[in-house]
């Protein structure tokens, strides 16, 4: 019996609902057992960084070809092999037994994970052309990314606690299924019939480019002077080379043209901005709540909660202010409430006896904030461009996302060190060299404090009771929230001034 169209759109809905559910699981689930793998694998601080980037990396690589390859043989198709890919790469995960199966498998994953997502939107898009019924669609699929990501910390906590930080994993390859089978039933093929060859030199040159960029930022610090400068001018190189293939191929993955639509690119800051504070910062919170506070790991994801869970119940409001003021009011103010939200937890952690009380306001804020700016953002990048170019403004929106997702991991990883560097005892500098302080302030940002006399005796007699160490730790995380307050601001002042005078979306996609 064949199914009427509103049953096909909604088992549609549903089989792409439960594919986000996994990213957004995938995504805030894994940091809360950070600290495990830190002693399960063994990893050190920078290898803690890469199982996060790895899988970051790997999005953005695969981002833009997909929304190429889904126009051009189909988005369900497509779909349907990478959300079976996921599953696959998920188990190889779980089933790591050391740090670098484990970031190579992440890789993998990745690769996954970004062309499933850049599907998920394109077909959201495709399916729902009514403007009312697309915008309650992603509403749909916010709040179902939202229980991924809201409950992905207890979940991850759980699931460690009561078996083992493997199931994290494997928790993906039964919802593999459960994501298929509506899906196959629900989703309509369809596809740009004027989709054009893939953009392998854009591919090459943008993926050099993000690998470089954050290799340095996360490595460059133990290279040698020589290597990271000749590293740095082959990362500026592919940046050039990316800019000038996509200029000069007549059908390029990422449409610069696209750029021109006020909507579009207002919208693209705000995808900038969520990933320039908010989702790097859930990589280290974990630290920051179990190190800092001294939490420990069921208060730890019961506390995340607060950051992630306003995100889930935001998105119905997102849309009602979207429909009525329009993506100009609603995406700077997203952005705004995420940065005073971090600066409001930048305050609560550097007050005498700070708790988790002090730094709750702002997770909240900067949760709130999140909410009214992810399905507005997803909604205008897709909503300003013609349905047949759906696959490559989805792959331009996650584009931004990830890249800077992968780029602010590092950077806060970066200024975290340092921070924790600049602020350790001068006596340590006396006692340990360069290279020292520098593994010493990686290690204390790991945030595993009561191993660190064994790993440095000379703590043991500068700092006895590691009062010190823990108010290295603090002042970092200090830097590390400042930086992603300010930046948050200064975006959405950005993106409010590229929005301009409110105007139609379908004036200005014609402009395109």
């Amino acid at each position: 019996m064949a199914l009427s169209p509103s049953a096909r759109n909604m088992a549609s809905l549903v089989g792409v609902c439960l594919a986000a559910l996994m990213f957004g699981l995938e995504i805030s689930s894994v940091p809360v057992i950070l600290p495990t793998l830190e002693t399960a694998l063994p990893a050190d601080f920078r290898g803690l960084q890469w199982i996060m980037n790895a899988y970051t990396i790997a999005c953005t690589t695969v981002l833009m070809a997909t929304g190429t390859l889904a126009d051009r043989y189909g988005r369900k198709r497509v779909f349907t092999i990478t959300t079976v890919a996921f599953g696959a790469t998920s188990l190889m995960c779980g089933l790591a037994d050391n740090v670098s199966l484990l970031i190579a498998a992440r890789f993998l994953q990745g690769l996954a994970g970004g062309a499933m997502l850049t599907c998920v939107i394109a077909i959201i898009s495709h399916q729902f052309q009514d403007e009312r019924e697309r915008g309650r669609a992603f509403t749909a699929w916010g709040v179902i990314s939202g229980i991924g990501l809201g409950f992905g910390p207890i979940i991850g906590g759980l699931i460690a606690s009561w078996s083992s930080w493997h199931w994290v994993f494997l928790i993906h390859v039964p919802l593999t299924v459960l994501a298929l089978i509506p899906a196959l039933i629900g989703i309509r093929e369809s596809r740009d019939p004027h989709a054009q060859k893939l953009d392998v030199a854009g591919i090459i040159t943008l993926t050099l480019a993000v690998f470089g960029l954050a290799f340095l930022i996360i490595q460059g610090m133990e290279l040698d002077r020589v290597l990271a400068i000749g590293l740095a001018v082959l990362t500026v190189a592919a940046f050039a080379g990316f800019v000038v293939a996509e200029r000069v191929n007549p059908h390029p993955m990422f449409d610069f043209s696209v750029f021109r639509i006020r909507r579009f690119s207002g919208a693209i800051i705000g995808c900038i901005g969520m990933n320039w504070c908010y989702w790097p910062f859930m990589i280290y919170l974990p630290i920051y709540f179990q190190g800092g506070l001294g939490l420990d790991s069921r208060a730890v994801g019961f506390l995340l909660l607060a950051y992630t869970i306003p995100f889930l119940v935001m998105p119905p409001l997102a849309d009602r202010l979207l429909q009525r003021g329009g993506p100009r009011l609603v995406i700077p103010l997203g952005m705004a409430a995420m940065g005073t939200g971090f600066l409001l937890m930048w305050f609560g952690s550097g007050v005498a006896q700070a708790g988790w009380l002090t730094v709750l306001p702002g997770t909240l804020l900067a949760g709130i904030g999140l909410g009214l700016t992810n399905t507005p953002v997803t909604n205008t990048t897709t909503g300003s461009v013609p349905a047949n170019r759906a696959g490559m403004a989805s792959g331009i929106d996650i584009s931004a996302r990830l890249i800077t997702l992968a780029i602010n991991i590092a950077m806060m990883g970066l200024i975290l060190v340092e921070g924790i560097r600049w602020s350790l005892p001068d006596a340590l500098s006396g006692v340990l060299d360069v290279s020292q302080m520098q593994a010493l302030a990686a290690s204390v940002a790991a945030g595993n404090l009561a191993a660190l006399p064994q790993a440095y005796p000379a703590l043991t007699a500068l700092d006895p009771s590691g009062a010190a160490v823990h108010g290295a730790l603090v002042d970092g995380f200090g830097w590390v929230m400042l930086y992603g307050g300010i930046g948050a601001w200064v975006l959405a002042a950005v993106s409010f001034a590229i929005f301009g005078p409110g105007r139609s979306c379908r004036t200005q996609t014609a402009e395109a």
